[in-house]
């Protein structure tokens, strides 16, 4: 009978394990595309749970399938080095993608589990995507111009931004602000020069000694602060070697539109770790040039950012490729390193960030999360629902678009890069996800890392990617999932084209395509548990399919798939620069690539032909709008 009991008392715990409790449920930050949710459980320790989710328009009938949410916890992620050590919590999360901005939907979320369901099971909720910042018109409009200015001024009119936006004075009046710009006011910023005179004592920029701009205000959403060119001619803010031209951390709800940042290490520096950040900071259809670092927040409570259609140009080599790594590449010290003449155009921590059609080069990295470690319990202070999207990338010593420090629902897509030396699309690490790489295109990555995922990072989620290059990182993921994608080899001795390294047994790869590198007998490598340290190789992608179950409808593919005659970059000349307008990725509508996908939810729904196509561009749709929108000519050519 104790026996039996014991049985029993060991089967009812079972069951209570697996099991699910519904625990709390987050809309994150929306941004103009796309939505995000979290919802934490308890149980389910055989994962078998699942969450439904669907939406529509507000006011229409019909529901839509959304890809359903992603199921997270357990997953390890740690680098030693850096005493990181982090344990996923058991939850869901994930994104309803490509939607309309400024746009109310009604999302519906059904939990489900075979083993037994507690809690609030369904959630049906209204959001509403975020539009584009603008200008308000209700406030008071202040006009700026430079201290040579002669003509006629309008009214009210002032000598610099500082006067302008605090009433402040000359010497130590320059701190002094009584008369401040108010939530809903404009300021013009007319035609001119805006240089701080640093070692004037009565510098007519009202910025002696550290040439620094701090701004304070406080706007909001619908009263925003602008700080814009009044469309006369060029306004030029030139930091004259400072060290951050603009410091915006106690800001909230500003616009800067139409200006031009020019010779400063940090033009606006928007938040400090742990210290203060910025929120809701918009920059748009500017020019940086000359900087070391364009936009820069650590700042876990920094949100809603919108960095969109600016032109980033740092101060590396614009005529070879350097890297950081290695002998040929400038190596210095035991880890590496090279001079960091510029680091990041953008970087940012916290949610709900937009960062879109810019076009930057000649950086160390492009765009970055914040790499941070650990992240907040809270979920409007880390780093999620972040897109980055539409963004042409030229040039730089390490990655294109790094999702490091990220947390939940990074989407990463339709963005253009060429030229990286270290790395292309990096996930160092990703804390749970999902991240979604989605229609990205790789030209020029020498080292065969066309995505960095490294520090164990879990959730990743690569759909229609164009990769010229070798995918080689053997540091192990969780719930890593391909689908779509192109891998095309550039025939680099001794390397082959593929390497799936999985950190658990949650991982999936089908209907990508692959280009064996010539001469190379090992192509593809499958590190799976519990043999991390044994990896299997294998010539064919038919050896890889019999032994590993993947890729049942993968292909090998040629640079035929192309509409235009395809190159590889050279694998022997990694200081070689290419150029986007010499490179055309659309497909050959008779080629292998075409209609040899699988249909994704909210990704690929508009495909033409039987199927959707491999790759990050389809037949018979428009090319993607990469860069600024309003950038008429090609900024990184020749």
């Amino acid at each position: 009978m104790k026996l039996l009991l014991l049985f029993s008392t060991a089967g009812l715990l079972l069951c209570a394990q697996n099991a699910t409790e519904a625990g709390r449920f987050t809309v994150e930050h929306p941004t103009l595309l796309n939505l995000g949710f979290e919802w934490s459980i308890k149980g389910d320790a055989n994962r078998n749970a699942s969450v439904k989710v669907e939406y529509r328009k507000s006011g229409d009938a019909a529901w839509k399938s959304a890809l359903p949410l992603v199921r997270i916890g357990g997953e390890h992620i740690f680098r030693v080095r850096e005493n990181l050590d982090y344990k996923v919590p058991d939850g869901f999360a994930g994104s309803i993608l490509n939607l309309q901005p400024d746009t109310e939907y009604e999302c519906r979320l059904q939990m489900a589990d075979p083993d037994g369901l507690s809690g609030t099971a369904s959630h049906t909720v209204k959001v509403r995507t975020r539009g584009e910042p603008m200008a308000s018109t209700k406030g008071q409009t202040r006009h700026v111009y430079s201290p040579d200015y002669q003509g006629p001024k309008l009214e009210p009119h002032f000598t610099s931004l500082m006067q302008a936006y605090y009433g402040a004075g000359l010497g130590d009046w320059s701190v002094v602000w009584e008369r401040r710009v108010k939530p809903g006011d404009t300021i013009l910023v007319h035609a001119g020069l805006y240089r701080p005179e640093k070692q004037n004592y009565v510098d007519p920029m009202m910025t002696p000694f550290d040439g620094t701009i701090t701004l304070t205000g406080k706007g909001t959403k619908e009263l925003p602060i602008t700080i814009k060119g009044a469309g006369d001619g060029e306004a030029i803010f030139d930091g004259g070697g400072s060290g951050r031209m603009f410091d915006l951390m106690a800001t909230e709800h500003h616009i800067f539109e139409g200006l031009t940042f020019r010779n400063a290490d940090v033009a606006m520096f928007a938040g400090a770790k742990e210290v203060l950040g910025a929120v809701a900071l918009t920059v748009k259809n500017c020019r940086f040039e000359g900087v070391g670092f364009g936009v820069w927040t650590e700042y876990a409570g920094s949100s809603d950012f919108y960095i969109a259609d600016n032109l980033f140009l740092g101060r590396d080599d614009r005529f070879r490729l350097i890297g950081w790594t290695g002998p040929l590449w400038g190596y210095v010290g035991p880890y590496g390193s090279h001079l960091l003449n510029s680091y990041y155009a953008v970087k940012v921590y916290g949610p709900g960030h937009v960062i879109a059609h810019n076009a930057i080069a000649y950086f160390h990295d492009a765009i970055g999360i914040s790499t941070y470690g650990t992240p907040p319990e809270d979920p409007d202070r880390r780093a999620s629902s972040i897109d980055i999207y539409n963004n042409d990338l030229h040039m730089f010593g390490d990655d294109f678009v790094e999702t490091d420090g990220g947390v939940h629902n990074i989407r990463v897509f339709n963005n253009r890069g060429v030229n990286a030396a270290h790395g292309g699309y990096s996930s160092q690490p990703v804390f749970g996800g999902p991240v979604y790489f989605m229609r990205n295109i790789l030209y020029h990555q020498p080292t065969g890392v066309a995505f960095k995922f490294s520090a164990k990072p879990a959730g990743l989620f690569v759909y229609h990617n164009t990769l010229i290059g070798e995918q080689t990182v053997r540091d192990p993921s969780s719930n890593m999932h391909y689908r779509n994608n192109l891998f095309l080899g550039r025939d680099t001795p001794e390397r082959g084209i593929m390497t799936w390294a999985n950190m658990n047994t949650v991982y999936s790869s089908d209907y990508n395509g692959y280009r064996p590198n010539k001469g190379v007998d090992k192509q593809y490598t499958w590190i799976a548990p519990p043999d991390y340290d044994k990896p299997q190789t294998f010539a064919t992608l038919a050896e890889f399919r019999k032994a590993t179950g993947q890729e049942s409808h993968g292909i090998e593919v040629d640079f035929d798939i192309f509409a235009k005659p395809m190159k590889a970059p050279s694998p022997l000349n990694r200081h070689a620069v290419y150029h986007a307008m010499d490179l055309d990725f659309q497909l050959n509508p008779a080629g292998k690539a075409v209609d040899a996908g699988v249909a994704i939810p909210t990704v690929n729904e508009d495909f033409s032909g039987k199927a959707p196509d491999l790759g990050a561009l389809e037949v018979g749709k428009p090319l993607p709008k990469w860069g600024p929108r309003w950038l008429t000519w090609q900024p990184f050519y020749r």
